[in-house]
């Protein structure tokens, strides 16, 4: 083909392509992913901040908490799974917020609540004066993806990061206390 053959046919091939897209549009603008179906795996979760407030309980999963912990590097990070219906969790809520604000900023608390509605969660909070962020996993998958079924469950995390320690069921004072001068500065 020669240089002058192969340019006609180019521009008679995107000519051929626009009347083809100019046909299918019917002059309205159209929607480039209208009836393209997004697989769950290509949802990404947006990297969480800490909630601004107590009672807003953003709505968390396994990729929004793992990429949370990953924004609180740096910090130790105490997590705690509960449910307002749970009765272990009722009876542990004020040791944890004593010891959130024994620690201050040397320990991130962190509250997940699972299983749950939001206004029960939100009147939990109030009810015991919980002061640390909280999120929503309606699912539990957060507290599923540590290996863990029930609730409560409080995870503890070094400054790096790492897995320091896993109870499940309601923390005594004394475990309490113990895992998080594990993990503070």
């Amino acid at each position: 083909m020669t240089g002058m053959t192969l340019r006609r046919t180019l521009a008679v091939a995107v000519l051929a392509a626009v009347v083809s897209l100019a046909a299918c549009g019917g002059g309205e603008p159209t929607d480039p992913l209208d009836g393209v179906q997004i697989q769950p795996a290509m949802v990404v979760t947006p990297v969480p901040s800490l909630p601004a407030t107590v009672s807003e309980l953003p709505e968390m999963d396994v990729a929004g908490y793992e990429a949370l912990l990953t924004e609180l590097r740096g910090t130790p990070v105490v997590v705690n799974f509960w449910a307002s219906w749970c009765g272990p969790c009722e009876a542990e809520a004020p040791r944890f917020e004593a010891a959130a604000a024994r620690y201050g900023d040397r320990v991130q608390f962190l509250g997940v609540d699972i299983l749950d509605d939001r206004g029960s969660a939100a009147a939990f909070l109030d009810r015991y004066g919980l002061q640390y962020p909280n999120v929503f996993d309606p699912t539990g998958s957060t507290r599923t993806a540590l290996g863990s079924i029930g609730q409560p469950v409080t995870v503890f995390y070094d400054a790096q990061g790492n897995l320091v320690a896993k109870v499940d069921g309601e923390i005594s004072e004394p475990d309490l206390t113990a895992n998080l001068e594990a993990i503070a500065p």
